[in-house]
């Protein structure tokens, strides 16, 4: 649950801030005609990004990184454009500037949001890793971290946008242009990683060292173009709470007089609530990324007994139907860890290494009676363990005899590789 709710908050919350800032810049200087081209292009943003999100996972034809450098490369550019006519005077007071700031932003809506949404969209059809129903507590706790993050973005469009309307034109359009060159620097950094990687640029040329030191440094302070984005648009409750305490708006009678309060606590209500979605924001990048990613102690290797070529483990340690960890040293000096359960209701074992073909050798620990990944928290099937196929651990060659499960060392020593 955690996870999802983490990984939605880092992928949406600059998206919600981006389009609930141009939404409400364009309405208050194009009206009603600028408000529909950015609906347009937003819209068409969200049907993109549905298609590319069922692209993703049901075909092989996507290559992400390909996309990216796409995206962020024409947004870049039409941002340029739209600050080029936002400053320029000879630009934006042309007969054509008006509609060109208009079609800029309806673009770079579409743009932010098909960026920003695929992967999230696909989420929940990818929450059943290990053949779970799709009302098993596992997976409504996966759904309802993802629906969260979710709902967390839509608010925060809304909170900010509904903020951005109560404040001075000239004052958001500061404030959007600073907030979107803040994200476009994140964007040239994704465009530097994506050259890197493909190696569409030689080592030999001199812009290779100063890319990567670009792209390194960015990449590693991510989640810091978030936080300012954030504090940036902050400035906005900040002000309109200042201007609610000091309003100054002349009235007639008393029916005035409430009707300008009655705005005004409106205000401070959308103020208030764009600082409580930073806040829950920045607390689950922050507070409940670390608590989700705090280190989880595998439990100790439980003896074993090892007669010839086979490893030997009693029934009787195993009737208590929780998870057993055994380890066997190979005559490498590797230690192979293998897991035994006694699954609920049978007589049957699940035996398996310590490790699975996805997430490799981080092992598997219980936890209120499941078994979980320790590297990407899926919860085994119990009775699925001991069988191939998602999060499984890897299968191992076993029999039961004379009251002993009973161990090929072989198969350990086979499977040493995964341990290296």
């Amino acid at each position: 649950m955690l996870r999802y709710l983490v990984t939605v908050t880092k992928d949406l919350i600059s998206a919600g801030i981006l389009t609930g800032l141009l939404c409400a810049y364009i309405g208050m200087t194009q009206g009603k005609r600028g408000t529909r081209i950015f609906a347009w292009g937003a819209g068409m943003g969200i049907a993109a990004a549905a298609v590319m999100a069922y692209l993703k996972n049901a075909t092989s034809k996507i290559d992400t990184g390909i996309w990216n450098l796409r995206i962020f490369t024409l947004a870049v550019f039409i941002l340029l454009v739209y600050l080029i006519f936002y400053y320029i005077p000879v630009f934006h007071k042309n007969k054509y500037g008006g509609l060109v700031i208009r079609i800029c932003a309806s673009a770079l809506a579409f743009l932010y949001l098909f960026h920003a949404l695929p992967d999230d969209l696909a989420y929940p059809f990818t929450f059943s890793l290990n053949g779970e129903p799709v009302f098993s507590t596992a997976y409504i706790y996966r759904f309802l971290g993802w629906l969260f993050g979710v709902m967390l973005m839509i608010t925060a469009f809304f909170a900010v946008e509904r903020s951005a309307r109560r404040m001075n034109v000239k004052t958001v359009g500061i404030i959007l242009n600073i907030v979107m060159t803040v994200n476009a620097v994140r964007q040239i950094s994704g465009i530097a990683s994506v050259i890197l990687t493909r190696r569409m640029i030689r080592q030999s040329n001199p812009l290779y060292h100063n890319l990567f030191v670009f792209a390194r440094h960015t990449s590693n302070y991510g989640d810091w173009f978030i936080y300012i984005s954030m504090l940036i648009a902050l400035i906005m409750p900040v002000i309109l709470w200042y201007q609610s305490f000091h309003v100054q708006e002349p009235y007639e009678n008393p029916a005035q007089h409430r009707k300008i309060r009655a705005a005004w606590r409106d205000t401070r209500r959308w103020a208030s609530l764009t600082v409580i979605c930073f806040l829950l924001a920045s607390l689950n990048l922050t507070v409940v990324n670390a608590y989700n990613n705090r280190p989880v102690e595998l439990s100790p290797a439980e003896e074993c007994e090892i007669r010839g070529d086979h490893v030997y483990v009693a029934l009787s340690q195993l009737d208590d139907g929780h998870l057993h960890r055994f380890v066997y040293t190979t005559p490498n000096q590797i230690d192979v860890r293998f897991i035994i359960i006694k699954k609920p209701n049978a007589s049957s074992y699940g035996v398996g290494l310590d490790a699975c073909e996805i997430c490799g050798e981080t092992g598997y620990f219980e936890r209120n009676g499941q078994i979980v990944c320790k590297l990407c928290d899926v919860v085994m099937n119990i009775n699925t363990i001991g069988f191939k196929g998602g999060c499984n651990p890897i299968v191992i060659d076993y029999s039961v005899e004379n009251g002993y499960i009973i161990i090929p060392t072989y198969t350990l020593i086979d499977n040493e590789k995964e341990f290296k």
